[in-house]
């Protein structure tokens, strides 16, 4: 806990997609993948950073997805959120056996396995250190993990929203496609939704910009890298 100091954001909130627990093959949970997450997390916390993390569960399934191939959006978003679960327990598993304590605290309730989301609850886990996983999305169909990520990330008083991903940071196109498209190290809430950039959706954009809540977009795969955007060195795109 010795470096807590040299930090620049305290108290941050992780957006991991569902994906990056596929790995290579895209669907389910690979092993090794989340054995190499659990150490950065690990590394945060020995950091000293006050840590809530919140997993999509788009490598089981994307209700948004699921319901443009015909399905009820409703019921499909519900799958959704329960994907969300099985990651964030898969995520717990692996962080204790490396000795961080967790918690695992669901928006829809299911006592057996987790905790239901109570925000004083949650506050007061952060404040003893403990690594908080928040499940379930927000519990609600129709909003994204990106906003559940957000709104979590406000109740808990968090300095910065992280999220990680497979690219460096926010392109003014899509890099995968678009062998032209330019990073940007920097940019405002304006400019994101005015130029459409696909950081978070607008509704979870909408509530950083109303609670001036930064989100820093960065590589997972860039080992330490979210541990030195925690520092406040220049690590993918700040959004301001």
């Amino acid at each position: 806990m010795g470096e807590v100091r040299e930090l620049r954001y305290r108290r941050v909130l992780l957006k991991l997609s569902g994906e990056a627990l596929a790995g290579e093959r895209g669907f389910g949970i690979e092993p090794a993948v989340v054995d190499r997450l659990t150490d950065e997390i690990r590394s945060l916390v020995e950091m000293g950073v006050s840590l809530g993390i919140v997993i999509g569960g788009g490598n089981i399934v994307r209700g948004a997805m699921a319901s443009k191939e015909g399905m009820d959006r409703v019921q499909a978003d519900y799958m959704g959120m329960l994907s969300t679960i099985i990651n964030a327990l898969a995520v717990q598993d692996l962080l204790e056996t490396k000795d961080v304590e967790t918690r695992v605290m669901t928006a829809i309730r299911m006592e057996e396995i987790a905790e239901p989301y109570i925000r004083r609850r949650a506050m007061r886990h952060m404040e003893k250190g403990r690594v908080v996983l928040f499940a379930g999305g927000t519990g609600n169909p129709y909003f994204s993990t990106d906003t559940a990520a957000v709104l979590r990330a406000i109740e808990m008083e968090a300095d910065v929203v992280i999220k990680a991903t497979k690219v460096r940071g926010v392109y003014t196109a899509d890099p995968a496609e678009d062998p032209d498209a330019e990073f940007i190290p920097e940019i405002s809430f304006q400019e994101v939704v005015q130029q459409e950039l696909g950081v978070m959706d607008a509704a979870a954009v909408a509530l950083c910009k109303e609670n001036r809540l930064p989100i820093i977009v960065l590589n997972l795969s860039d080992r330490g890298a979210v541990a030195n955007a925690i520092r406040g060195e220049s690590v993918g795109t700040l959004v301001s």
